[in-house]
């Protein structure tokens, strides 16, 4: 049974992006994240999540053309190799079709240099397309969950087997 990790890099608690992950970095304390503190205990457990996970789906808001500032200080506190035999999916979400390369050319690069064995073809969806009905559950418009569902279908083959989330306190 593969093991699946899923990241919110976005510093928002309202975020699309953070409707559908367990992990929010912006739930990190402030002082560890910015004061690279890696004996810290969240970072510390949170780095144990990265190394018990099979797989990783990485969701960032996009900004200025690349993920965020809140994504990066996380990923600078992973060890060098923390994606080292895993399968990776990042996913994007951005105010205009302008930012759309932002999953190949600033996020891909450094998934690769962090280890990841296999990166699957990313997702980027405009935040229009992603929204919350009357309940607060996420809704995803139709032809973007059309996408949506191609990748994330391309992901879950490649750890194999059933996934299970792995959660904080796993």
């Amino acid at each position: 049974m593969a093991a699946i990790l899923s990241v919110s890099g976005s510093p928002s608690p309202t975020s699309r992006t953070t409707r559908v992950t367990p992990l929010d970095v912006r739930t990190l304390p402030a002082q560890a994240l910015l004061g690279a503190d890696f004996r810290h205990p969240a970072i510390v457990a949170t780095t144990n999540l990265f190394a018990r996970a099979d797989g990783v789906v990485i969701g960032t808001p996009v900004y200025k053309a690349a993920y965020s500032g809140l994504l990066k200080s996380l990923l600078d506190l992973l060890p060098q190799y923390a994606l080292s035999g895993k399968t990776v999916l990042p996913l994007a979400t951005g105010g205009s079709k302008a930012h759309v390369l932002a999953v190949d050319y600033a996020l891909r690069p450094v998934l690769t240099s962090m280890g990841a064995s296999h990166i699957v073809p990313g997702w980027f969806t405009l935040e229009t397309d992603v929204a919350a009905d009357d309940h607060g559950t996420p809704a995803v418009a139709p032809a973007a969950a059309e996408a949506l569902e191609q990748v994330t279908d391309c992901f879950s083959a490649v750890p194999g087997g059933r996934t299970t989330a792995l959660s904080r306190t796993a």
